[in-house]
């Protein structure tokens, strides 16, 4: 069953099927023909795996961010951290980064993210001076702390799979995501000053300017402390708190904004569920082939494997990092998270790694993996705003993400950044 889930797998991947259609075919063929357990079994797993109430979160953020994106929330957040940031060299570059920061706080998703704030920014900074590429790039990168700073679909989805408190997970998240938010902002000031970028487009601080643009944006930077108020407060569940997300957003960008036209709610809600669809596909089919990985001992075989190379936990820390890198780049975040955390969560909780701080590192490592070739879907969305090539981005946005992936290993051997925030509220 083993070599029958792997060459199918291979075969399938390298025929470029989607890859629900990869999981769920080599799930099917290493059952059928290694197997006498009966293909029902699959099927059931793979309903089972999409039957939860948290996942309702999944298509209530998608939605709620699409509202973002098309009700003015987005300029507005632009508006105000360039008034915070527009004085400084690469400033506008800087505040792109901080824009996705907060929009991070709402949506949920990179992609998203990326559009949002990238579908603005990227044409202001190449008018501003800033090479395209190297624009496309800070927002391919920027737009990964998307997933990192809370709420945080790929956590929801680890959360739902290694039986984690999804609270602490998003509480877990504001440290790293800030980290890797300052250490960028610091990239694009030492590269615009050294070529120059922006440097006519600067702004003079205004402390009046400022306190306007943050009345403009009051509403938007209220979103996350709604939601997370509300669901470290006690008063919803991560999942109600993105239902609370659609409703917000949609008061916000259709009665009080007026930038929402009724005729793009059909379109917005139609986008969402594609979404959704293509990523409980994706969880449906990754649980079934987990499920014949885990009947087949593999993850004890991993482990074992693992275990006797090295029982240093520095060690295993960097193998699986090195590994995740090399999967994020292959691999749908989703089915990454559904396939690998039953594998290596057992490992680390041997070894005496919080599982907060495990999923922390796991959702960092796959948020790269959304900016690197060849499957990084941020990098898609940033190029096709830019109109440019994956080889010219990549070129432009290389020490974005060498200080990216030195964030990660900081994250993982500092465990205080992950873990400070949760305990200091109490949840750990």
């Amino acid at each position: 069953m083993t070599a029958y889930i792997f060459i199918t797998f291979a075969i399938t991947a390298i025929l470029g099927f989607p890859i629900w259609c990869v999981l769920a075919i080599s799930s099917f063929i290493a059952l059928g023909l290694g197997s006498n357990t009966p293909l029902i079994v699959v099927v059931q797993r793979m309903f089972t795996a999409t039957d939860s109430f948290t996942l309702l979160a999944v298509p209530l953020f998608m939605v709620a961010g699409n509202l973002m994106e098309t009700g003015g929330i987005s300029r507005r957040l632009i508006n105000f951290c360039n008034a915070i940031l527009g004085w400084l060299p690469g400033g506008l570059a800087m505040a792109a980064v901080l824009t996705c920061m907060f929009f991070a706080a709402i949506s949920g998703s990179g992609p998203a993210t990326v559009a949002a704030i990238g579908g603005i920014m990227i044409p202001e900074m190449e008018k501003a001076g800033y090479d395209k590429a190297f624009a496309a790039g800070v927002l391919s990168v920027a737009g990964a702390i998307g997933v990192i700073i809370p709420p945080s679909i790929p956590m929801v989805n680890f959360g739902v799979t290694g039986s984690v408190s999804i609270a602490n997970l998003f509480a877990a998240g504001f440290g790293p995501g800030i980290l890797i938010g300052v250490s960028l902002m610091g990239v694009c000031f030492v590269t615009s000053k050294k070529h120059g970028y922006g440097m006519n487009s600067m702004i003079k601080f205004s402390v009046k300017n400022l306190l306007i643009e943050f009345k403009n944006a009051i509403l938007a930077l209220l979103m996350p402390v709604i939601i997370l108020g509300g669901i470290y407060g006690g008063i919803f569940t991560p999942t109600e708190a993105a239902g609370v997300a659609v409703i917000y957003g949609f008061i916000v960008g259709f009665f009080i904004y007026r930038e929402i036209p009724l005729k793009k709610m059909a379109g917005m809600f139609m986008a969402a569920g594609k979404s959704t669809a293509m990523v409980m596909m994706i969880i449906a089919a990754a649980s079934g082939f987990g499920w014949i990985l885990t009947s087949a001992r593999i993850p004890d075989a991993i482990a074992t494997a693992m275990l006797t190379l090295s029982s240093n936990k520095i060690v295993i820390l960097l193998l699986i990092n090195i590994l995740l890198l090399i999967v994020g780049c292959l691999l749908e975040t989703t089915a990454a998270i559904i396939i690998l955390t039953p594998i290596f969560l057992p490992i680390v909780t041997q070894l005496g790694v919080d599982p907060v701080h495990f999923g922390i590192i796991m959702v960092v490592n796959l948020a790269i993996g959304m900016s690197t070739p060849p499957l990084g879907v941020n990098l898609f969305v940033a190029c096709g705003i830019a109109k440019i090539t994956i080889e010219q981005i990549v070129k432009a946005f290389i020490w974005l993400l060498i200080v990216n992936i030195i964030d990660l290993f900081v994250i993982t051997y500092i465990p205080a950044i992950s873990l400070a925030i949760p305990r200091m509220m109490g949840l750990m």
